[in-house]
């Protein structure tokens, strides 16, 4: 059977059953909705058909059915809310067959790289790698994500029910699902965030990442390398740690969601400990069990008897039982012991790394506060170093030599602006987390918009400011480059650091290592699709060419959203065609919003995604002499490619009526009021839109809620048609067949343009504002469509990755209705503010628009 019929079979046969079932429960008051949304489906089907627009279709709809007029409003929630919880009844049957869809031995898995090593002749190569070798995610508190724990635990169930057919438990879960609330009726605090995000790793990478080590360990074993213990797989954090733009993340938070960090790992030893006391009930080493339970038991709960200060001592424990059991027992339930000491040596006390982020300029105006202090003589005993009075005045070199050696322990409470108290305190809070947690708890403070040098410095300089001592400063300085400027400047920001005494004495004491972020989401957005994804390419190379030549180990971490238009898409295929000129000691990249669930969301889903990821970054090492490098002609096409895909997109972002579509057209404004997440759409929220400030899942979810996608492809149709009008077409052809790299980043857009739907918005070509603008961005979308096929040689888009396709299908065609509803409710409202309409109603129908966001974004999947 191919893999497209078991997904029939497994997926689309099993959500039709399940999903007639789910239809014929009553929902409230309102027993019909199961009955009239099909109908309403058909409905949207059937009139774009006919080139309608959403209010013609809606209006059509009530029509026929005039008995319904009344509670139009009503039957509109109703049908969203349906939606919603058809999309989970979705995710939960994909996921209950995920297993069956994928080859967990299959291509990218630990097995099959252990075979390709073998079969070739570089197990030795391999197994080298993995000494030094990590691979790590880190989840962020995007907003994208937005399911409450409760729903997350029913989701769960039903998925499992779904596994095994159980229809009662299955009938009982979709009742449940459809009387339990989705959407808080508030905005979720940054804590709430950080909550949600911990579900996930309490129920799942806590499992996920130890079967994934363990298959490592099982697959080395076979070759003789036994005991290893290397933290190859790593989970980073940013929920509570994220300060950019957030002004509701306080260095108080930071501090209880560190704490909670803490108490959650405790609580999963914990559980570990008491099946552990179930299975050592053998003599000599029953006691030994029963001792790590309790000393958990105390310090977890804070009760009498010996507690746990430090991780090593529960390895201590576990390793005199793993002896012991192998000495007398012959070995019984080691596995047991082995994996419970593998998890204390990967999460330690910590569970996983917080990381702290800051805007370059929040910084600057923190020092220039600090500065203005110091010669008013508030902080003349505090700080130590010369500041002159023409600070801000000096160039950069100058500013880096009085930043490096300035050094003081600054009271944040001595100011009165909240942000400089903040951004000061959480310099101190890094230290104490490091004295709880340890110093893996939280060591890494990334900048956002790093542009210079200097960038770095004010950094350092703030820290010593707050009382690190230049010797044991244990703390990485990580730039985040995002626009395409930054990206071309930092090899010279890199080697002014390398080549900087004080900066480089930091990074000695650091291990000569230095992580480095690359925002794909920005960098999409300031240089649309093809010169953001080739410009953070050769920006890795330029950078690790610099760090190479200084012997700097450099890190590259990689600021990656969920659709391609953010880095998304098929990453692992990414990391696998880097070729030989970028770093990979380590690979990093975030996951965020609803990828996490969608990805990473169930014990099966995470442990393949998670080793696929793995996985690559190993192959391009180990088979580097495989993967294919870009030759010189296949760079100059890179780069002609990216620069007229560039023009092109600079000219849309240049029409006058660009940020007048954003705001008049889109769903752009609402996204602020959806109560997803914590952070403000724009990161000064009381300025003026512009594209600068504006934060990039806003930005791709606008186009995304239109199922127009523009970052996803725009620009790309006009640079294939340059090389199509110059008859060249060819060598596009075969640099798709050749480039694993170029193939993946077409196959990306491939997948933008699937979840694209212009007859939604149709209606718009006939605007006189807007209707030139809106031809422009249809007409870009099917050059890049018909160009796209034509170089991969596809009759249909996707069509060698047919159950992509499949799933993508199914899931536009759930959430049609829903999109039409929020469509409809967008043109009613401009039809009644333009009329000075009813302000009421006004406000119901912007209810509706917002509400709409939910399942559509759970449905793309990886829609920010």
């Amino acid at each position: 059977m191919n893999l497209n019929s078991k997904f029939h079979n497994n997926i689309v046969n099993k959500y039709q059953i399940y999903n007639s079932l789910f239809l014929t429960l009553p929902y409230e008051n309102i027993e019909d909705v199961g009955v009239l949304l099909p109908l309403l489906a058909k409905n949207c089907h059937e009139g774009f058909k006919l080139k309608k627009n959403p209010k013609e279709i809606i209006d059509d709809f009530f029509a026929k059915h005039t008995g319904l007029e009344n509670n139009k409003i009503s039957l509109l929630f109703k049908f969203i809310q349906y939606i919603e919880r058809q999309v989970v009844l979705f995710d939960a049957v994909e996921d209950a067959a995920f297993e069956k869809i994928h080859q967990f031995n299959g291509n990218g898995t630990i097995p099959y790289v252990f075979n390709r090593a073998l079969s070739s002749r570089k197990i030795d190569k391999l197994i080298d790698k993995l000494t030094t070798f990590k691979a790590k995610i880190v989840l962020t508190a995007h907003p994208t994500q937005f399911y409450p724990g409760r729903v997350l635990s029913i989701i769960s169930e039903l998925e499992m029910a779904i596994r095994v057919s159980n229809l009662q438990k299955i009938n009982e879960l979709l009742q449940q699902l459809g009387r339990t609330a989705f959407i808080s009726k508030e905005k979720p605090t940054p804590y709430d965030e950080a909550i949600r995000l911990m579900w996930y790793l309490e129920h799942v990478f806590y499992h996920s990442v130890a079967k994934v080590h363990s298959r490592l360990r099982r697959e080395l074993n076979k070759h003789g390398v036994e005991n290893f213990d290397h933290d190859s797989i790593n989970i980073g954090f940013w929920p509570c740690g994220d300060r950019d733009g957030n002004p509701f993340v306080t260095a108080d938070i930071t501090m209880k969601t560190a704490r909670q960090l803490r108490h959650k790992i405790f609580i999963c030893y914990f559980r570990d400990a008491k099946k552990l006391r179930q299975r050592m009930t053998f003599s000599g080493v029953d006691h030994m069990a029963e001792n790590i339970y309790s000393k958990l038991s105390a310090t977890i709960f804070n009760t009498q008897g010996s507690r746990y200060e430090h991780k090593s001592q529960i390895i201590t424990d576990l390793t005199e039982i793993k002896d012991y059991v192998l000495k007398h027992h012959n070995g019984l339930f080691i596995d047991v012991v082995e994996d419970f000491i593998i998890k204390v040596k990967l999460f330690g006390f910590y569970f996983t790394g917080l990381d702290i982020r800051q805007d370059s300029r929040i910084h600057g105006k923190v020092l220039d506060e600090i500065f203005t202090a110091f010669h008013n003589g508030t902080l003349k005993d505090t700080i130590k170093g010369k500041i002159p009075k023409n600070y801000s005045q000096l160039p950069d070199d100058k500013k880096i030599t009085i930043l490096q050696n300035l050094q003081g322990k600054i009271d944040p409470n001595n100011f009165k602006n909240k942000i400089t108290i903040e951004t000061l305190k959480s310099f101190y809070v890094m230290k104490d987390i490091q004295q709880e947690n340890g110093e893996k708890g939280c060591h890494r403070y990334i900048i956002s918009n790093t542009q210079s040098s200097r960038n770095i410095f004010e950094v350092y300089a703030l820290a010593r400011l707050c009382g690190w001592k230049k010797d044991q400063m244990t703390l990485d300085i990580v730039p985040l480059l995002e626009t395409i400027e930054d990206l071309a400047n930092g090899e010279q920001i890199l080697s002014t650091l390398y080549n900087h005494p004080v900066y480089a004495q930091h990074l000695t004491n650091r291990k000569n290592r230095q992580y480095v972020m690359l925002g794909f989401s920005d960098g999409t957005k300031d240089g649309g699709y093809l010169k953001a994804n080739w410009g953070i390419f050769k920006a890795k190379e330029d950078l690790s060419k610099a760090s190479r030549e200084n012997q700097i180990n450099v890190i590259f971490f990689d600021g990656r959203g969920g659709p391609p238009a953010r880095g998304g898409g098929n990453t692992n295929k990414f990391y696998s065609s880097l070729g030989d000129k970028i770093e990979n000691h380590e690979i990093e990249l975030t996951i965020q919003g609803q990828t996490i669930s969608s990805n990473f969301g169930t014990l099966n889903s995470s442990q393949y995604n998670l080793e696929q990821f793995f996985c690559a970054g190993l192959e391009n090492t180990v088979f580097k002499a495989d993967v294919v490098n870009l030759n010189h002609k296949q760079r100059q096409i890179m780069d002609d490619l990216a620069e007229t895909g560039f023009q092109a997109y600079k000219d849309f972002k240049n029409d006058p009526v660009f940020i007048d579509y954003l705001e008049d057209v889109s769903v752009l404004k609402y996204y602020s009021q959806t109560n997803i997440g914590s952070r403000p759409a724009k990161r000064q929220s009381d300025a003026k839109l512009n594209l600068s400030d504006l934060r990039a899942i806003p930005f791709v979810g606008a186009w995304t809620q239109m199922k127009q996608n523009v970052p996803g492809f725009y620009g790309l149709g006009t640079a294939l048609k340059k090389y199509e009008a110059s008859g060249r077409l060819d060598e596009i052809k075969e640099f798709y067949k050749r480039s694993l790299f170029f193939r993946t980043l077409m196959d990306n857009s491939m997948q933008a343009i699937c979840k694209s739907y212009f007859p939604l918005t149709s209606y718009l070509q006939h605007d006189p504002k807007f209707g030139k603008f809106w031809h422009g961005i249809h007409d870009e979308f099917k050059l890049s469509k018909r160009l796209l096929l034509s170089i991969s040689g596809q009759k249909q888009l996707l069509e060698k990755s047919p159950n992509t396709r499949s799933s993508i299908k199914i899931r536009e065609k759930i959430i049609l209705p829903l999109i039409t509803i929020q469509q409809y409710a967008l043109m009613q409202v401009k039809d009644l503010e333009k009329n000075n309409g009813d302000k009421k109603l006004i406000e119901v129908y912007e209810k509706i628009i917002i509400r709409a966001f939910f399942g559509s974004i759970n449905a793309s999947r990886n829609a920010a």
